[in-house]
């Protein structure tokens, strides 16, 4: 018990350090499901996903994935349903850092969708990984 007690740091930075670990893999909790660009691409070519953009209108202009549709995070639960009809076909969702795609994940499920997926890193990561970028 003596050791414990006179070697307490090291158990903090011990638990600290696997906590840090562990947060990448907890902190995808709630179902958002983060896919690389890499991901994305196979799931656009393979499955025919659907990109949605949650940005805003003007984010979208300035730079999007190539074929993407414009749906602002705002009107998604009123406009999803008239953009993707098939709620069996993958979504990717993508905004400029992936925190409002991770949100919109949480909504499309809410309407039905069943396989939901985040781009990891967003339109940043998209840029990062030399992907199309459409603007207009």
């Amino acid at each position: 018990m003596d050791f414990f007690v006179q070697n307490w740091m090291l158990f903090v930075v011990a638990i600290s350090s696997g906590a840090m670990l562990l947060w990448p893999t907890l902190g995808k909790g709630g179902g958002a499901d983060g896919v690389s660009p890499t991901e994305a691409v196979q799931l656009i070519n393979r499955e025919k996903a659907v990109v949605v953009d949650v940005c805003s209108p003007e984010e979208f202009a300035a730079g999007h994935v190539t074929g993407a549709k414009s749906v602002p995070l705002g009107e998604l639960e009123a406009k999803l349903g008239g953009v993707v009809k098939n709620k069996s076909v993958p979504l990717v969702l993508v905004c400029a850092s992936g925190m409002r795609s991770r949100r919109a994940v949480a909504v499309a499920k809410k309407l039905g969708y069943e396989k939901v997926y985040t781009l990891a890193g967003g339109m940043g990561a998209w840029r990062g990984a030399n992907l199309p970028v459409q603007k207009g």
